[in-house]
């Protein structure tokens, strides 16, 4: 079932959708979600990285990222490639993900031009990245992190602890916030480096999630040597640097999460509640059901529109302060009203499916599963409250909350 953002499409525009389309019916692995269920990492790893090149070398795999990085994909026909990929169920690039997105924005936005020769070329070959920023004491209140940057000679001596890292058991680099000046104050110490994960003295526990999956991860660092070629930006400059990750977290990506959900997320919320229970009576014939999915549909319209807008107005420079936060607020919390209304209709039954396909999203149509996994988006890039108040003084424009003593 296909549900396509309302609007005007130029000729030009329903070719490529046509096109697209082929590439999707020709290319999309049939029956992956079957062979991504229960598989080993080394399964997964490989399936990702092969999937990762089969959109690459149909210039699908960054279409966001500038021309000469093989990317500059117009915006509307990136809200058809994302369309389409979701129609079609087209496995989700879990791995690349922080790369092609996170570290991408960042080493075009601050990185030098060294840093971009050297690591935008590697994220296409298949080079997995993951995110250092949250602590044990250091989540919401990010600026009061403690891992230490000690300078000596030609680079740093890291030390210290993070923690909910995606994927970092198979990352080969980490985007890395650490404290350069412990004297300074909290946000103006902070340096921000692109670590080597093979570096001796660096230690990855994968964490067992309540899904029976480890995909978060606690990264232990003890005196790792990182070069001071890769700091990005200035020393004690880190806190900006990393409002541009922040800000690709926020919001570019979810254009591709607002798709899945409008497409696939929905139409297999619209399966379920028309399969035949016991009795043979379906969930869709009760009239409050039937209400839930009118709303459910009208919001997921609404997310599909404030993505397209931002990504527009982000392109052309006229983004507001807080229009990513809107969109990844709105995104986790429908996100979560979603799949807790499929649990319910889906009944005792959802409770007893354990797996779901590695390489799929939070809406796989394992909706207990999905449920539990959808509370992690209420929480990074900056949890719901932190959202709430950067929509309240920036965008809005009211006064800042007093500071604790």
């Amino acid at each position: 079932m296909r549900y396509d953002l309302p609007g005007e499409p130029t000729v030009e525009v329903d070719a490529f959708r046509a096109e697209v389309r082929r590439w999707c019916e020709e290319h999309v692995p049939s029956g992956w979600r079957q062979a991504q269920t229960g598989v080993t990492d080394k399964e997964f790893v490989r399936f990702q990285q092969e999937w990762f090149q089969e959109l690459r070398r149909a210039g699908y795999a960054v279409p966001h990222w500038p021309g000469e990085w093989g990317g500059e994909m117009p915006v509307d026909r990136q809200i058809v490639l994302y369309q389409e990929l979701a129609a079609h169920d087209a496995p989700r690039l879990v791995l690349a993900f922080v790369g092609v997105h996170h570290a991408a924005a960042t080493l075009l936005a601050a990185g030098n031009d060294e840093q971009r020769r050297r690591h935008l070329p590697a994220i296409l070959d298949g080079e997995i990245w993951c995110q250092g920023f949250s602590e044990p004491d250091a989540g919401s209140d990010l600026a009061s992190l403690r891992t230490s940057a000690r300078r000596e000679r030609d680079g740093y001596v890291v030390n210290g602890q993070k923690v909910w890292a995606s994927g970092a058991m198979h990352a080969d680099r980490c985007l890395l916030l650490a404290r350069t000046d412990p004297e300074a104050p909290k946000r103006r110490g902070i340096s921000y480096f692109l670590m080597d994960m093979r570096s001796p003295g660096v230690e990855v526990r994968p964490i067992r999630q309540a899904t029976g999956e480890s995909h978060f991860c606690e990264i232990f660092l003890n005196d790792v040597a990182v070069p001071a070629a890769d700091l990005v930006g200035p020393e004690n400059g880190g806190w900006q640097v990393a409002q541009q990750t922040l800000g690709a977290e926020r919001g570019m990506t979810m254009l591709e999460l607002a798709e899945r959900l409008g497409n696939a997320g929905f139409g297999r919320l619209l399966d379920t509640c028309a399969r035949p229970g016991p009795g043979g009576r379906r969930a869709m014939d009760d009239s409050r059901v039937r209400d839930r999915l009118a709303l459910l549909e009208t919001e997921v319209t609404g997310l599909r529109a404030l993505c397209r807008d931002l990504v527009e107005s982000a392109g052309s420079g006229t983004a507001g302060p807080a229009d990513a936060s809107i969109v990844k607020l709105y995104y986790s919390e429908l996100l979560q009203r979603m799949t807790d209304f499929g649990a319910e209709v889906a009944g005792l039954a959802a409770h007893t499916e354990l797996r779901k396909p590695m390489s799929s999203g939070w809406e796989s149509g394992a909706w207990v599963l999905d449920f539990v996994g959808s509370w992690e988006w209420t929480i990074p890039g900056g949890s719901s409250e932190i959202q709430r108040t950067i929509i309240g003084e920036r965008g809005l424009g009211l006064p800042r909350e007093p500071r604790g003593t």
